[in-house]
């Protein structure tokens, strides 16, 4: 909890700092603080923290997905593909989509717990096999909705209560699920005893295979609903660009969030204000006339400085409690 209180009150002070240089401290009108901004920035926040939230699960068990991307060019490319080119009707289309995602998520989980493939080398490659399938499905074609399916489309602009992105509302519904499943479910306690010890949870009576395989089912569930959700927002998909670098802003977003890459550390709280953070840094390149061409560079030392600072408050945390439980040792008779 206090991880998730110093990573949101950092989420603030980084987004009131930008808005206020921006405007030279009120010289000037803040067109970050506009509302249509802070919109932009909702709906994003709301797109890659869905991601994050998948990938956080991933995290959590000690493993890692480097195919959010693909998968996410894979599922936005096919779904319109389907409902446009295949005639198929939407519920269909969703379902298929959703089906093939949660298999891939099988498909990795079953190779690292039953062949002990390492998940770098599993998701890596299907970073490659993905966006391949991507492109060849549609023939390197450009995929999207044009003027047909302008309600399904609109539902993904609609303003829940009026002023809420329907993509950060998605969020704040996936961020509780996963938030009840991991913190006061015993399947969670097992994701994090897992990612704490793998030997000790095994030998605990707790089914590792399967937490581990459900992890990434989870992961690429959602990446497959992002997918959806990408290619309605952008009614465009390249399938040899499609989600590039997403998978680098989920695991960007998880671990600015708290999610520890060591493993059975990680609050969805932290994540969603890993994710909007990162929004804010995205915007605050924009606005504070720094090079676009910078925007990787500023984001890369963001987290590296998140990351060194989170292993340093770590290490004095456990001289700290090394040195308490000595003490301890010491005064008792």
């Amino acid at each position: 909890m206090r991880k998730t209180l110093g990573i949101f009150s950092l989420l603030v002070a980084i987004f009131l700092l930008t808005g206020l240089l921006e405007s030279n401290f009120f010289s000037k009108r803040s067109y970050f603080f506009d509302g249509g901004n802070i919109y932009n920035m909702a709906k994003w926040t709301g797109l890659f923290g869905i991601l994050a939230i998948g990938v956080c699960f991933v995290i959590v068990t000690g493993g890692i997905d480097l195919s959010i991307g693909s998968l996410i060019g894979l599922t936005g490319a096919l779904f319109p593909l389907l409902l446009v080119n295949k005639g198929t009707p939407v519920w269909a289309g969703f379902a298929i989509v959703l089906l093939l995602a949660a298999s891939v998520g099988l498909v990795h989980g079953l190779l690292i717990t039953k062949l002990r493939l390492q998940p770098f080398i599993v998701t890596l490659c299907g970073l490659f096999i993905y966006r391949g399938m991507a492109r060849y499905m549609t023939g390197e074609m450009n995929q999207g909705f044009g003027n047909s399916f302008s309600g399904l489309r609109q539902l993904v602009k609609f303003k829940v209560f009026g002023f809420v992105p329907m993509p950060f509302a998605i969020l704040v519904i996936t961020g509780i699920i996963a938030a009840v499943f991991l913190n006061l479910t015993i399947y969670g306690r097992y994701l994090l005893a897992l990612g704490r010890n793998e030997s000790a949870a095994r030998y605990s009576g707790i089914n590792t295979d399967r937490m581990v395989i459900t992890a990434y089912i989870i992961c690429s569930l959602l990446a497959g609903v992002g997918g959806i959700l990408f290619a309605l927002e952008q009614n465009s998909v390249q399938p040899s660009t499609f989600g590039n670098f997403y998978e680098l802003y989920a695991i960007a977003g998880a671990v600015l969030g708290g999610c520890s890459l060591r493993g059975g550390e990680g609050a969805v709280v932290g994540v969603v204000c890993g994710a909007a953070m990162l929004e804010v840094i995205r915007n605050a390149v924009i606005f504070l006339d720094v090079k676009t061409e910078s925007e990787f560079t500023v984001i890369g030392f963001v987290i590296l400085i998140g990351v060194t600072v989170d292993e340093l408050v770590k290490r004095f945390s456990d001289r700290q409690g090394a040195i308490r439980r000595q003490k301890e040792v010491v005064d008792s008779p």
